[in-house]
């Protein structure tokens, strides 16, 4: 099998190059992987970005500056959007959800004992994922969970009203709506809690969701192959993105794409994205960045990673580490095997793909490897 050489960035030293390269190689080389892309930048200017892959009949192999689906790596821009609102005053987040949508919408969404608690959900809830809310990827009274469907290269689709529909009428809320003035809350992670904000977002300006990322993200931060499906690159030459697949096997998702309003962009500009978001250049007040991590409560279904406001917080033990110790990593990942991470202590942004329907785990294994190998 014919791979395609991992490309290095002109700058970095050469011998972090060939490690950097290698391990891309060596991930796509892999049984149960076809390609993989990624990217590390850091404070002082160095960077490196790389892709490894089979070419096919139809085009060349993996290249690090092909756009890819970023998954839920997307809750960074929703999660960016809402604090933007926020800052406008088109929302509030401490309002309740059922001040911006319809009963329709949020009439016995979460029926906690009997009693509808629906009304008690805010905004910052949905954010932090501390609403209660069922994730309507998931298991479900009707038939096979999303997420299965989607693991076995099913493409699907579906509306927002089927969505809230799933959650309402075939799943059952994990908690009540959390106290959010308790030092802890408890916080399980939920795809339909993101979609409403997507949704609230659209009422309180009059926007689509694809238009709010177009007009308020790509074009003050000069992203041009980042959109929604709905919508294009600003660069018409950006070439298509890569598509995902089941181990070695590619399959076709677009009703998944047209459906779930995750993203399309590249490393690069996913890594332009993050530094711009953390350091408070999307926002009026700098200091509103400071709001993705308030919160910082454990995920009951993943609890390796620690949840704030759109925001992952998983953390790198010294042992990974032993020149440095213990590190944080700050961003987002994707179930596709997509990730989006910054690292506080060491100044470093690193973001990728694996282009797979399931790999929600390989990607801190990814990042942790180019850590170890950044650090030497």
């Amino acid at each position: 099998m014919t791979h395609a050489p991992a490309v290095p960035a002109a700058s970095g030293p050469s011998e972090l190059d060939r490690e950097l390269t290698t391990l891309a190689e060596r991930l796509a080389r892999r049984p149960g992987l076809h390609h993989v892309s990624l990217a590390i930048a850091d404070a002082d200017g160095r960077s490196w970005s790389g892709a490894a892959g089979p070419g096919t009949p139809a085009g060349p192999g993996a290249s690090a500056d092909a756009p890819f689906f970023i998954a839920s790596i997307t809750k960074r821009f929703i999660v960016a959007l809402v604090l933007q609102a926020h800052e406008r005053g088109e929302l509030d987040l401490d309002a309740a959800i059922t001040a911006y949508l319809p009963a329709e919408t949020t009439a016995r969404l979460h029926v906690w004992k009997g009693r509808d608690r629906t009304p008690e959900i805010t905004v910052r809830h949905l954010a932090s994922h501390t609403s209660g809310l069922p994730d309507f990827y998931e298991r479900r009274s009707g038939g096979p969970s999303l997420y299965r469907q989607l693991r076995a290269g099913h493409d699907l689709g579906w509306t927002f009203d089927d969505a809230i529909a799933i959650a309402r009428d075939e799943q059952h809320p994990h908690f009540p709506p959390q106290d959010l003035a308790a030092p802890r809350q408890r916080a399980s992670y939920s795809d339909t809690g993101f979609l409403l904000l997507i949704r609230i977002l659209e009422v309180v300006t009059g926007r689509s969701f694809a238009e709010l990322v177009a007009e308020r993200i790509a074009a003050p931060l000069g992203l041009v192959r980042t959109w929604h499906p709905a919508g294009a690159p600003g660069d018409p030459a950006a070439p298509e993105p890569m598509p995902l697949h089941v181990k070695r096997r590619e399959v076709r998702l677009d009703g998944v794409f047209a459906s779930s309003h995750d993203l399309f962009s590249t490393t690069a500009e996913l890594i332009a994205f993050e530094r711009a978001l953390v350091a408070g250049e999307l926002f009026a007040d700098p200091g509103t960045a400071r709001l993705l991590t308030e919160r910082r409560n454990r995920l009951r279904n993943a609890p390796s990673l620690r949840y704030g406001l759109g925001t992952m917080i998983f953390g790198v033990h010294r042992l990974n580490l032993p020149r440095i110790g213990p590190v944080t990593l700050v961003g987002h990942s994707g179930s596709t095997g997509t990730w989006l991470f910054s690292c506080p202590e060491l100044g470093v942004t690193l973001a990728g793909t694996v282009d797979q329907t399931q790999a929600q785990v390989l990607p801190f294994r990814v990042m942790v490897g180019c850590l170890q190998r950044w650090t030497r």
